[in-house]
Formats: C-alpha cells, structure tokens, sequence
C-alpha cells in the first residue's frame, strides 16, 4: 500500500504536468481514501468506468480524460453528479493526465506508438506554446508502408484506415495519438515526414492523394491505450500497489 499524496506527488512530477498548458486540468481532480492499495487505469473518464472500479474495489483510477475541462460546464449536476456520486460512495480518487500523457518521451502515446513501429524519436512535432506534443520517429531501414498498416492491426487488434498514396518505403513518420485536427495534419504533411500517425480520422482524402503522402488513422482511443498501460507497470514497480487497466473499448 501507498500513501494517495506519495502517488500523486510522483506522478506530477514524473509526467511534468506543470509543464505544458491544456484544456484539461491535469493532477489530482478527486480525492478519495488517503491510502491506496489497487490502482486501475483507463483511457476516459465514465459511469462504467468508475463502475467497473469500484466493482474491483480500486481505491483510485489514473485517467488520460478526466472529468473537467476548461471549456466545460463546471456545475455538478446531472450526469457529472452521477459520475461524482461513484467516486465519493466508493471513496475512490482520480487523477488525470492529458497531454503532458501524449507527449512524454517513455510513457507517452506518441513515443509508445513510433516504439510499437520499430522507429526512435528523431525530433518534436505539433508544437503548443513552444512544447511539442507529438514526436516525428526515423526507422534504422526503410519500412514498407504497408508493413507499418500491418503492424497497427495486429499489435492494437484494430483495422486502421490507411492512405497509402505516399513513397513505398517510409524512413520518418508524425505521430500524434487522439483526435488531432485539420491544422496537425497540415503540419504533419509540410514536416517532410514520409508518413502520418493519427488517431481519430478526417476528410483529408483528396490532399493526402494529391500530395502523395501517407496517413494512417488508428484509431482515438486505442491510440492512447499505450500510455496508461505503460504508467500502470511505473506506479506498480515504485509503490508495489496492485494496479489494472479498464478496457473499454469506443471504436473511435
């Protein structure tokens, strides 16, 4: 077991959630029991979710969406109280990390990704008030584009959406997990990477066959399954808590 302020303390500091501005607010968001022995993790924040670990008796959840959002109504009412309601009948606290969890360069989406295709981080990319979010990776030897298409669908269990209008053999590919828009592709294509990672897809057919570039949409959330799978075997190793992942798959 583990003091609840040893773990958020760390992860603050591992994660450097200080370190990049968001929409979301990163840390601590529910403070439940003060001691914890079972520590599940997630990709969102959700009735099931918090259902589901409160049925494991977790004592507290380690989120990539948490429950509140700058642009978000912050009024508990509605589905937020039943949501809240969960976490203080079972006691159980949460914390959450959004993007300091996709760009961070052992446990983050982005780097687990381009680790998953065999390729090293290269250099930053999709910067955000000078700190960048995503990562642009370089193979040792040129991969087939349809290597790569073969290696999302077995390693994440998935059929990605793949456009492959670009080069045969890819050297360097942008990352960027989750739901990037239209503005990331764009800087994704004048890069001068082979390729594109995403998550969530857009309507970008015409360019990317125009400009004869790659992309490959995996998917929102099982391209940010990676980081809280990783974080999980972290805290499991440094506080010796029991700790899980809640699979709850969406599709998107």
């Amino acid at each position: 077991m583990a003091a609840l302020q040893n773990i958020v303390s760390y992860l603050n500091e591992y994660l450097e959630v200080g370190d990049v501005s968001d929409v979301s607010y990163n840390g601590l968001q529910f403070e439940g029991k003060p001691v914890v022995k079972k520590v599940l993790f997630a990709v969102d924040s959700g009735i099931e979710t918090f259902e589901k670990a409160a049925k494991e008796k977790a004592d507290m959840l380690v989120v990539h969406h948490g429950l509140f959002w700058g642009k978000a109504n912050p009024c508990i009412k509605g589905y937020m109280k039943e949501r809240i309601d969960i976490l203080y009948k079972n006691q159980i606290s949460l914390y959450a990390c959004h993007l300091p969890l996709d760009r961070h360069k052992a446990v983050g989406n982005n780097a687990l990704l381009l680790k998953m295709l065999g390729a090293k981080i290269k250099k930053g990319f999709l910067f955000h008030e000078g700190k960048n979010i995503g990562w642009i990776g370089q193979f040792s030897e040129p991969i087939s584009a349809k290597s790569i298409e073969e290696k999302l669908n077995k390693s994440m269990n998935l059929r990605c959406k793949a456009l492959l209008f670009g080069k045969k053999e890819i050297k360097t590919i942008a990352v960027c997990s989750g739901g990037p828009g239209y503005d990331i592709f764009y800087g994704a294509l004048d890069s001068g990477a082979d390729a594109y990672l995403a998550g969530e897809s857009r309507d970008i057919y015409t360019i990317a066959k125009d400009a004869k570039f790659n992309v490959f949409f995996a998917g929102h959330h099982a391209t940010e399954t990676l980081g809280v799978k990783a974080l999980s075997e972290i805290v499991r190793k440094k506080f010796g808590v029991e700790t899980g992942f809640v699979d709850l798959p969406t599709g998107l």
